[in-house]
């Protein structure tokens, strides 16, 4: 594997930790039950990820192609336990704080591994930073849906009405 893909899975595995660290802090600051879950979720979410790039990153220092390859098919499925329609955060601001910030971080990630995609020599390498795109990319997804809602809840606590 060449430096620079190295260097990828490092920055993958500290994006892994930052998310678990953001959603257990998001977590202890929620003001309701259903939101607290929620961000508990996300970060276990976040750690299995962590000890899956952790796993294939060590698979990866070895000339066995077959057990990268097996290290491929142990990629966790998102659980799709997240219903954020139905999440209740009584205080709008801190949801649109939490929900802003985890979509800034969301693009980066995924500007990241397109990047590495494009950069990578190694096609191994390149299929493990699709995965981790394509994880980046369903994350902004659900992010951008919750932050649109809880913005009108926002503006609606503004009292702030245009028409």
């Amino acid at each position: 594997m060449e430096l620079n893909d190295i260097l990828i899975f490092k920055k993958a595995i500290l994006n892994e930790v930052e998310g678990y660290e953001f959603y257990k802090i998001a977590a202890h600051n929620a003001e309701d039950d259903m939101a607290k879950r929620l961000f508990n979720e996300m970060a276990n979410e976040e750690k299995d990820h962590l000890e899956w790039l952790r796993d294939v990153f060590q698979k990866l220092g070895g000339d066995n192609n077959d057990q990268f390859q097996l290290s491929l098919m142990e990629t966790p499925a998102s659980p799709n336990i997240f219903t954020w329609d139905n999440v209740s955060v009584k205080n709008p601001s801190l949801a649109v704080s939490i929900f802003g910030m985890a979509m800034t971080f969301e693009r980066e990630s995924i500007v990241l591994y397109q990047e590495a995609m494009k950069e990578s020599e190694d096609e191994n390498a390149k299929r493990v930073f699709e995965i981790l795109f394509k994880w980046e990319k369903g994350h902004l997804e659900k992010f951008s849906r919750a932050y649109e809602r809880y913005s009108e809840d926002w503006w609606a606590t503004q009292n702030f009405h245009p028409f």
